[in-house]
Protein backbone atom coordinates (compact mmCIF):
# COMPACT_ATOMS: atom_id res chain seq x y z
CA UNK A 1 0.00 0.00 0.00
CA UNK A 2 2.39 2.86 -1.25
CA UNK A 3 -0.22 5.39 -1.75
CA UNK A 4 -2.89 4.76 1.12
CA UNK A 5 -3.64 8.99 1.79
CA UNK A 6 -3.88 9.54 -2.27
CA UNK A 7 -6.55 6.81 -2.49
CA UNK A 8 -8.44 7.57 1.02
CA UNK A 9 -8.71 11.10 -0.86
CA UNK A 10 -10.18 9.53 -4.23
CA UNK A 11 -12.74 6.69 -2.51
CA UNK A 12 -13.69 9.78 0.11
CA UNK A 13 -13.56 13.03 -1.38
CA UNK A 14 -16.25 16.17 -2.50
CA UNK A 15 -19.65 15.98 -2.85
CA UNK A 16 -20.07 14.12 -5.60
CA UNK A 17 -21.95 12.00 -7.82
CA UNK A 18 -21.14 8.80 -5.56
CA UNK A 19 -21.14 11.32 -2.00
CA UNK A 20 -25.19 11.15 -2.43
CA UNK A 21 -25.29 7.10 -2.72
CA UNK A 22 -22.90 6.74 -0.06
CA UNK A 23 -24.80 8.97 2.28
CA UNK A 24 -27.65 6.69 1.43
CA UNK A 25 -26.10 3.57 2.36
CA UNK A 26 -24.40 5.66 5.32
CA UNK A 27 -28.46 6.41 6.42
CA UNK A 28 -29.83 3.11 5.97
CA UNK A 29 -27.15 1.75 8.30
CA UNK A 30 -27.18 3.70 10.76
CA UNK A 31 -31.33 3.77 10.94
CA UNK A 32 -31.23 -0.09 10.84
CA UNK A 33 -28.57 0.13 14.10
CA UNK A 34 -30.42 2.71 16.23
CA UNK A 35 -33.67 0.71 15.58
CA UNK A 36 -31.81 -2.05 17.61
CA UNK A 37 -30.82 -0.22 20.37
CA UNK A 38 -31.01 -1.58 24.06
CA UNK A 39 -30.23 0.63 26.97
CA UNK A 40 -27.73 -2.06 28.20
CA UNK A 41 -25.82 -2.02 24.75
CA UNK A 42 -25.86 1.51 24.67
CA UNK A 43 -24.08 1.63 28.03
CA UNK A 44 -21.73 -0.81 26.54
CA UNK A 45 -20.82 1.32 24.02
CA UNK A 46 -20.87 4.35 25.07
CA UNK A 47 -18.26 2.77 27.52
CA UNK A 48 -16.30 1.69 24.62
CA UNK A 49 -16.11 4.68 23.07
CA UNK A 50 -15.18 6.63 25.94
CA UNK A 51 -12.27 4.53 26.69
CA UNK A 52 -10.78 4.61 23.16
CA UNK A 53 -8.26 7.21 24.23
CA UNK A 54 -7.23 5.71 27.50
CA UNK A 55 -6.61 2.42 25.54
CA UNK A 56 -4.45 4.37 23.15
CA UNK A 57 -2.61 5.87 25.34
CA UNK A 58 -2.16 3.18 28.05
CA UNK A 59 -0.77 0.48 25.20
CA UNK A 60 2.40 2.40 24.28
CA UNK A 61 3.25 3.44 27.85
CA UNK A 62 2.53 -0.45 28.89
CA UNK A 63 5.27 -1.34 26.24
CA UNK A 64 7.44 1.54 27.37
CA UNK A 65 7.27 0.53 30.97
CA UNK A 66 8.13 -3.12 29.94
CA UNK A 67 10.75 -2.00 27.68
CA UNK A 68 12.25 0.03 30.98
CA UNK A 69 11.94 -2.90 33.63
CA UNK A 70 13.54 -5.57 31.19
CA UNK A 71 16.16 -2.99 29.54
CA UNK A 72 14.69 -4.02 26.26
CA UNK A 73 15.61 -0.73 23.62
CA UNK A 74 13.56 -2.56 20.88
CA UNK A 75 10.45 -2.17 23.82
CA UNK A 76 11.03 1.31 24.05
CA UNK A 77 11.83 1.54 20.46
CA UNK A 78 8.17 -0.36 19.28
CA UNK A 79 6.52 2.35 22.23
CA UNK A 80 7.69 5.38 20.51
CA UNK A 81 6.45 3.54 17.22
CA UNK A 82 3.13 2.72 18.37
CA UNK A 83 2.58 6.20 20.18
CA UNK A 84 4.05 8.36 16.84
CA UNK A 85 1.59 6.51 14.81
CA UNK A 86 -1.04 7.27 16.75
CA UNK A 87 -0.11 10.70 17.79
CA UNK A 88 0.17 11.31 13.45
CA UNK A 89 -2.95 9.66 12.45
CA UNK A 90 -4.58 11.94 15.16
CA UNK A 91 -2.83 15.53 13.12
CA UNK A 92 -3.73 13.89 10.04
CA UNK A 93 -7.38 12.94 11.30
CA UNK A 94 -8.07 16.79 12.14
CA UNK A 95 -6.71 18.33 9.33
CA UNK A 96 -9.05 15.88 6.97
CA UNK A 97 -11.90 17.11 9.05
CA UNK A 98 -10.88 20.65 8.42
CA UNK A 99 -10.71 19.93 4.93
CA UNK A 100 -14.08 17.87 4.26
CA UNK A 101 -15.99 19.59 6.86
CA UNK A 102 -18.70 16.66 6.65
CA UNK A 103 -21.48 17.23 9.20
CA UNK A 104 -22.32 15.00 11.26
CA UNK A 105 -25.40 12.72 10.92
CA UNK A 106 -27.70 13.53 12.95
CA UNK A 107 -27.22 16.99 11.68
CA UNK A 108 -27.35 16.21 7.99
CA UNK A 109 -30.43 13.72 8.95
CA UNK A 110 -32.62 15.71 10.60
CA UNK A 111 -35.23 12.61 11.68
CA UNK A 112 -31.89 10.92 12.74
CA UNK A 113 -31.39 11.03 16.57
CA UNK A 114 -27.50 9.74 17.87
CA UNK A 115 -27.30 8.73 21.27
CA UNK A 116 -25.08 12.01 22.41
CA UNK A 117 -23.89 14.76 19.49
CA UNK A 118 -20.66 16.09 19.05
CA UNK A 119 -20.21 19.49 17.59
CA UNK A 120 -16.83 18.50 15.09
CA UNK A 121 -17.08 17.21 11.52
CA UNK A 122 -17.89 13.67 11.21
CA UNK A 123 -15.37 13.07 8.69
CA UNK A 124 -13.13 10.55 9.15
CA UNK A 125 -13.75 8.92 12.23
CA UNK A 126 -11.33 10.10 15.15
CA UNK A 127 -11.82 7.44 17.64
CA UNK A 128 -12.00 4.75 14.83
CA UNK A 129 -8.85 6.26 13.09
CA UNK A 130 -6.65 6.49 16.34
CA UNK A 131 -7.67 2.38 17.71
CA UNK A 132 -6.69 1.03 14.22
CA UNK A 133 -3.37 2.79 14.17
CA UNK A 134 -2.91 1.61 17.94
CA UNK A 135 -3.80 -1.73 16.67
CA UNK A 136 -1.88 -1.83 13.34
CA UNK A 137 1.07 -0.48 14.85
CA UNK A 138 0.90 -2.85 17.96
CA UNK A 139 0.20 -6.35 15.81
CA UNK A 140 3.26 -4.94 13.34
CA UNK A 141 5.61 -4.84 16.51
CA UNK A 142 4.41 -7.98 17.55
CA UNK A 143 2.97 -9.85 14.48
CA UNK A 144 1.40 -12.86 17.31
CA UNK A 145 -2.04 -13.95 16.77
CA UNK A 146 -2.99 -13.18 20.80
CA UNK A 147 -1.25 -9.62 19.64
CA UNK A 148 -3.11 -9.36 16.70
CA UNK A 149 -6.71 -10.92 17.56
CA UNK A 150 -7.65 -8.89 20.22
CA UNK A 151 -6.28 -5.20 18.71
CA UNK A 152 -8.20 -5.46 15.97
CA UNK A 153 -11.06 -6.92 17.74
CA UNK A 154 -11.38 -3.57 19.90
CA UNK A 155 -10.67 -1.22 16.71
CA UNK A 156 -13.25 -2.72 14.94
CA UNK A 157 -15.46 -2.67 18.14
CA UNK A 158 -14.58 0.95 18.48
CA UNK A 159 -15.44 1.63 14.98
CA UNK A 160 -18.94 0.10 15.42
CA UNK A 161 -19.43 1.91 18.60
CA UNK A 162 -19.44 5.01 17.08
CA UNK A 163 -21.98 3.92 14.36
CA UNK A 164 -24.15 2.40 16.99
CA UNK A 165 -24.29 5.66 18.96
CA UNK A 166 -25.06 7.48 15.62
CA UNK A 167 -22.18 10.11 15.70
CA UNK A 168 -20.88 8.72 12.65
CA UNK A 169 -21.63 7.39 9.33
CA UNK A 170 -19.73 3.80 8.20
CA UNK A 171 -17.82 5.87 5.88
CA UNK A 172 -16.39 7.86 8.47
CA UNK A 173 -15.71 4.70 9.94
CA UNK A 174 -14.12 2.86 7.30
CA UNK A 175 -12.27 6.25 6.16
CA UNK A 176 -11.28 6.58 9.38
CA UNK A 177 -9.83 2.43 9.86
CA UNK A 178 -7.93 3.13 6.38
CA UNK A 179 -6.33 6.09 7.89
CA UNK A 180 -5.16 4.61 10.72
CA UNK A 181 -3.74 1.20 9.45
CA UNK A 182 -2.61 3.40 6.34
CA UNK A 183 -0.62 5.59 8.89
CA UNK A 184 0.98 2.78 10.93
CA UNK A 185 2.25 1.55 8.06
CA UNK A 186 3.39 5.06 6.52
CA UNK A 187 5.12 5.28 10.52
CA UNK A 188 7.45 2.08 9.76
CA UNK A 189 10.56 3.16 9.61
CA UNK A 190 10.24 3.68 13.08
CA UNK A 191 10.38 0.19 14.30
CA UNK A 192 13.85 -1.53 15.51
Amino acid sequence: MKYPIFIFLLLFSGQSFGQSTIDKIDLRILENMAAKRSEQQTKVMRTISDANNYVNAAIPAGVFVAGVIDQNKDMRQNAAYIASSTAITALLNFGLKKVFKRPRPFIVHVGFTAVYEPTSYSFPSGHTSASFSTATALSRAYPKWYVIAPSFLWAGTVGYSRMYLGVHNPSDVAAGAVLGMGTAFGMGFLRP
